[in-house]
């Protein structure tokens, strides 16, 4: 790219100076680069959230956008910084698991861990490593310097225990992985999981369940009434259990990690 994009996602909020100050040190680096925000609001330190939404928007940038992830508690330990490749992308990241559905999900990812220094900030602290080491290399990978000049391809990184649904009969057991600022609680069943069940005209005839509160998969917010609970196939492929006009967080208690479940309505 003449302007190459740089995507920050962070947990750092949008109060303070820290996402700004990565911009800039981008900038100073390359004055071509083009860094945005995806979210400064990631849940702190949820690592696990970070990861999703890093899964969810990342599909809808263009080829060769570089992604710097930063959720990142284990700051200033030992823990590494990696940068992955992609088919499409690249990724830099602390080595906590925030690229666990990169890996799970994209064909041909290569990481290396960056280990030269050359190409971090010459004054730097030991609590903000997004501005003083990942922001850096993101510019000079921005600048068309080659990965091998960053360090060894690795294979040790670390993972997520990304939960799969199983399916029993004419149920699917999953769980939630999500949830957003509407408090919609979004699952890991997929459409793809739905639809294997059964093929219904008549999404009404699905059924799922969270902490004993029951839903019908409907195909729009719309198909109840104003606070009422119902469940979607969402804009990511997922069954998300929803409250119209409402969080469905609240009126269920239900939190990511917790258990769904799936099935056909008994005639």
């Amino acid at each position: 790219m003449d302007q190459p994009i740089i995507a920050i996602l962070t947990d750092f909020g949008d109060q303070d100076f820290y996402t700004a100050s990565m911009k800039g040190v981008m900038l100073q680096i390359n004055p071509d680069a083009r860094p945005l925000v995806v979210t400064n609001k990631v849940p702190q330190f949820d690592v696990s959230a970070g990861a999703f939404i890093l899964k969810a928007s990342c599909p809808y940038f263009p080829s060769g956008t570089i992604f710097v992830v930063v959720v990142d508690p284990g700051v200033g330990t030992l823990r590494r910084i990696l940068i992955a490749e992609s088919s499409d992308y690249y990724f830099i990241a602390p080595d906590n698991g925030v690229l666990s559905w990169i890996f799970e999900e994209s064909r041909g990812v290569t990481v290396r861990e960056v280990v030269s220094e050359h190409y971090f900030l010459k004054r730097k602290g030991s609590t903000f490593e997004g501005r003083d080491k990942m922001a850096p290399v993101a510019a000079w990978l921005s600048k068309g310097i080659s990965l091998d000049n960053f360090g060894p391809v690795m294979s040790d990184y670390q993972k997520l225990d990304i939960a799969r649904p199983e399916r029993e009969g004419s149920q699917v057991f999953g769980r939630i992985v999500y949830q957003d600022a509407f408090g919609n609680l979004i699952t890991n069943i997929s459409e793809k999981d739905y639809l294997d069940l059964a093929q219904y005209e008549d999404e009404s005839q699905f059924i799922i369940s969270v902490h004993e509160k029951e839903m019908a998969v409907r195909q729009s917010y719309q198909s109840v009434k104003k606070g009422e609970l119902l469940a979607v196939l969402d804009g990511q492929g997922y069954i998300e259990i929803a409250k119209r006009e409402g969080s469905a967080a609240d009126e269920t208690k239900s939190k990511p990690g917790d258990p769904v479940m799936l099935r056909l309505k008994e005639k």
